[in-house]
């Protein structure tokens, strides 16, 4: 009786201690949002890191470090070249919009005005040339905000250096854990009971085939997305096609938010710069084409079955994850409920084959 008791023991002290690792990363949460990048991004680049290790050039063998620095410099030309390309981009976008809000306004009050007068004796008295008088006078005095702005940043002063050093921990925290990935996989597996470890292998290689279903192919689809988007709004005609693709594109991570916000913003622009409701069609099309691109090409070939999870499930998981975790666990929802799924299934074959279930 003795011996029995005593080897139960160190299984709840493993479950007390797992427990308690989790109420810790609860806690530290706040701080946590740069390890968690580091390491998503690590576990996405870590196959990359192990091809260029085997590289061989001559006598020259590429080690693991060097295949690292050679990941993180590419991984910062891509960060520094989309920076270059999508900032110049929007703040035209967004230079032409603010030119021509004063003729949107008045193509919005020349539609929907008459409309709330018959039906509801109500005229909407918008003065243009206010507007742009504003519009100009704010313009040209811009220069002017810079002091207000010098005020606020020293006022938020700790919250922008927070920031900015979370910001430059990221590479820093990937560097090493890309350099000693495979070190610390050992060293965790180490740590797992001889008699949990071949389950825990078996598990652990199913979350791993999962997640990088998920992650590797979802990055695909979204860029493919993003491209497909611009191409299509451009032909559409729609002046404000690649900010509208862009964000319709690389929210795709998060299943439906995507395309929702990116067909709002779409018809809104759509609106605002056609005369007439059929040519806002083509717009419709793009987006009904994008889904089924997505949904019948993309997704099947780059991602597969993706995580396997209930439609019901997902939308539970995002905001199950957004309510505990905010944006961090909106970005994670999927993937741990794709993890926690695996752990499910086996639990389940396990039950299923259990005495308490057969007697």
């Amino acid at each position: 009786m003795t011996t029995k008791r005593e080897n139960l023991l160190p299984d709840y002290r493993i479950v007390l201690l797992a427990l308690g690792f989790l109420v810790i990363f609860y806690l530290l949460l706040p701080i946590m949002a740069p390890f968690l990048t580091a390491a998503i991004l690590a576990y996405i680049c870590s196959p990359l890191v192990d091809k260029i290790s085997h590289w061989r050039i001559g006598r020259l063998a590429f080690s693991r470090t060097l295949a690292t620095i050679i990941v993180m410099l590419l991984l910062i030309g891509i960060t520094f070249l989309l920076f270059l390309i999508i900032v110049p981009m929007l703040q035209k976008e967004l230079l032409l919009l603010i030119q021509r809000l004063p003729d949107y306004i008045t193509a919005l009050r020349d539609r929907i005005e008459p409309w709330l007068l018959h039906y509801f004796g109500v005229s909407l008295s918008i003065d243009i040339a206010q507007i742009q008088e504003i519009l100009a006078k704010h313009w040209k005095t811009a220069g002017n905000l810079v002091a207000p702005l010098l005020i606020s940043v020293s006022k938020n002063g700790f919250a922008i250096v927070a920031w900015v050093v979370n910001l430059l921990l990221v590479p820093v925290v990937l560097f090493y854990l890309l350099r000693d990935w495979h070190g610390m996989v050992k060293r965790i597996a180490q740590l797992i009971p001889r008699g949990w470890f071949d389950k825990t292998a078996v598990i652990a290689q199913e979350i791993d085939a999962v997640l990088a279903e998920f992650l590797r192919g979802q990055l695909s689809v979204m860029l493919l997305m993003s491209l497909f988007y611009a191409v299509g709004l451009w032909a559409a005609g729609l002046e404000l096609a690649i900010p509208v693709a862009l964000i319709a594109g690389l929210l795709g991570f998060v299943p439906y938010l995507g395309v929702t916000i990116g067909l709002l913003l779409a018809l809104l622009a759509a609106a605002l710069q056609f005369s007439t409701p059929g040519e806002i069609v083509p717009i419709l099309v793009v987006f009904a084409a994008a889904q089924l691109l997505e949904g019948f090409v993309l997704t099947p070939w780059l991602v597969g079955d993706r995580i396997g999870l209930h439609p019901v499930v997902v939308i539970f998981a995002l905001l199950a994850g957004g309510e505990l975790f905010g944006f961090t666990g909106i970005l994670l929802a999927l993937p741990v409920s794709a993890a926690i799924a695996v752990g499910v299934r086996h639990a389940r074959q396990t039950y299923l084959s259990s005495d308490l279930y057969l007697k």
